[in-house]
């Protein structure tokens, strides 16, 4: 079955790997693996290529590079520092592909391949993400990404997939949410633990989270002895969520009050 990350990979070579590789191909002559210096871009270019084809993202990545050092005004430039920091992406080195990606986006603003530069850079963040019992910067930066894409560029082909990914991020982070409140409730840090799940309620509305969110709060009032809070929070959770599993607990919870 594939990936959501497969997915990401299927697009992008779909969408960006034709328009950049195939004007390579009938170019003469083939790079030095050992002295890069003095090279065509062409030269370096096809080196790149070839590399990249043989899943050798690495040194794919320092041809392209390479095209950006010893030509940087050349037509091959632009299209190397995006082949670059795909390959980097390729080989898992997102600290490399990202500070390619932020030196694309700020040169060339106007280009064809900046919604995908945009892209790629969230893609970074987003494979980076920890579980939810973790600090979540990671997620919080591919949010922050792809909500730019989105804004950006709305119509391309990148922000269809980027708004499908957000769904998942924002679950993500309530998620996060309702881990700390959790660990609050279960050492009675009532305060602490209420804010949290009041944060998912109104923070992230549409996560999957809310409904047990719903439940926990009405648990923290009804032990602070709040029974007025707790039935009103009760209730409009099991307006909200009437089928959910949650419903019947925060039932079993309200019934005698």
């Amino acid at each position: 079955m594939m990936t959501i990350f497969d997915e990401g990979k299927h697009i992008m070579k779909k969408t960006l790997l034709l328009g950049l590789m195939i004007p390579t191909l009938g170019l003469l002559g083939c790079a030095n693996d050992k002295n890069l210096e003095g090279l065509s871009p062409e030269q370096l270019y096809l080196g790149g290529y070839h590399a990249f084809q043989d899943t050798d993202y690495e040194k794919a990545a320092e041809y392209f590079d390479e095209i950006e050092k010893q030509h940087p005004y050349s037509e091959w430039s632009e299209r190397a520092q995006i082949m670059a920091a795909y390959s980097y992406y390729r080989k898992n080195m997102y600290d490399d592909a990202l500070l390619t990606l932020e030196r694309f986006i700020q040169l060339h603003p106007g280009n064809r391949n900046t919604a995908y530069a945009y892209y790629l850079k969230g893609l970074c963040y987003y494979e980076q993400m920890s579980d939810a019992a973790r600090e979540q910067s990671m997620t919080q930066k591919a949010q922050d990404t792809f909500n730019d894409l989105i804004a950006r560029y709305p119509d391309s082909v990148y922000a269809k997939d980027a708004r499908t990914k957000m769904g998942e991020m924002t679950n993500h982070l309530a998620a996060q949410e309702m881990t700390v409140g959790r660990y609050y409730l279960k050492n009675t840090d009532l305060v602490a633990a209420a804010n949290r799940f009041k944060a998912v309620i109104e923070g992230y509305p549409d996560s999957n989270q809310v409904p047990e969110a719903y439940y926990r709060l009405t648990v923290c009032y009804l032990m602070m002895g709040a029974d007025k809070a707790a039935l009103k929070t009760g209730r409009t959770g099991l307006k909200k969520y009437p089928d959910s599993t949650w419903s019947q607990k925060i039932t079993d919870l309200i019934k005698d009050k």
